[in-house]
C-alpha cells in the first residue's frame, strides 16, 4: 500500500481504533477485576467484623464505635462498587458508541472504494472509446483523402511531363563533324 491512498489511512485509523477497543477492554478487566476483589474484601471484612462486632457489644461501648465505623466503611466500599460498576457500564457504552462509528467509517471506505473503481472503470471505457474514433477517422482520412490525392497527384505529374515533352522546342540535330577538343568535356 502507498501513504498516498486514502486506503492506507484507513487501514491505519482502523487499526488504532483496534487498539483503543483492546485497551478499553483490559481496562474494564482490570477494573472488573479490581471491583470484584473489592467486594470481596469487603465481604471478608463484614463477615470477620460481624463475630467481633457482636463480642464487642458485650464489652464496652469503644467496641459498638468499632463496629459502626467498620459499617461505614463497608457502605462506602459498596457506593464505591457501585460507582465502579456505573464507570463500567458507561465504558461499555462508550465501546459500543466506538464500534458503531467503527462500522459507519468502515461503510463508508466500502462506498467510496467502489465509487472509485466505477469511476476508474468509466475513464477508462471512455479513452478506449476515444482511441477507436481517432484509429477510425485516422482510417477514414487515409483511404478517402490521402490515397486519392496520391492518385491525382501521379495523374497529374504523368500529364506535366506530357506536356513538357510535346511543348519543349525540339532538339537541335547532332553535327557528327565536331572534333575531338568540343566532345572533351572536362
Amino acid at each position: 500500500m502507498n501513504a498516498n491512498e486514502p486506503l492506507f489511512w484507513l487501514v491505519i485509523i482502523t487499526a488504532i481504533i483496534a487498539l483503543s477497543f483492546i485497551l478499553i477492554a483490559g481496562a474494564m478487566i482490570a477494573i472488573a477485576v479490581f471491583v470484584n476483589r473489592a467486594v470481596k474484601s469487603v465481604n471478608r471484612m463484614e463477615e470477620r467484623l460481624e463475630p467481633l462486632m457482636t463480642r464487642a457489644t458485650a464489652l464496652s461501648e469503644q467496641g459498638t464505635a468499632i463496629a459502626v465505623q467498620g459499617r461505614q466503611i463497608a457502605e462506602q466500599f459498596n457506593v464505591m462498587s457501585g460507582h465502579l460498576s456505573t464507570a463500567t457500564m458507561h465504558l461499555s457504552e462508550s465501546a459500543a458508541l466506538i464500534k458503531e462509528e467503527v462500522r459507519g467509517i468502515m461503510a463508508l471506505a466500502d462506498e467510496t472504494t467502489e465509487m472509485a473503481h466505477q469511476k476508474v472503470h468509466l475513464v477508462s471505457r471512455a479513452i478506449d472509446t476515444t482511441h477507436e474514433r481517432v484509429m477510425d477517422t485516422t482510417e477514414f482520412i487515409q483511404r478517402k483523402v490521402i490515397e486519392p490525392a496520391r492518385e491525382m497527384a501521379a495523374v497529374l505529374a504523368g500529364v506535366r511531363r506530357g506536356l513538357e515533352v510535346l511543348v519543349a522546342p525540339s532538339p537541335s540535330p547532332i553535327n557528327r563533324s565536331y572534333g575531338d577538343e568540343e566532345m572533351f568535356i572536362g
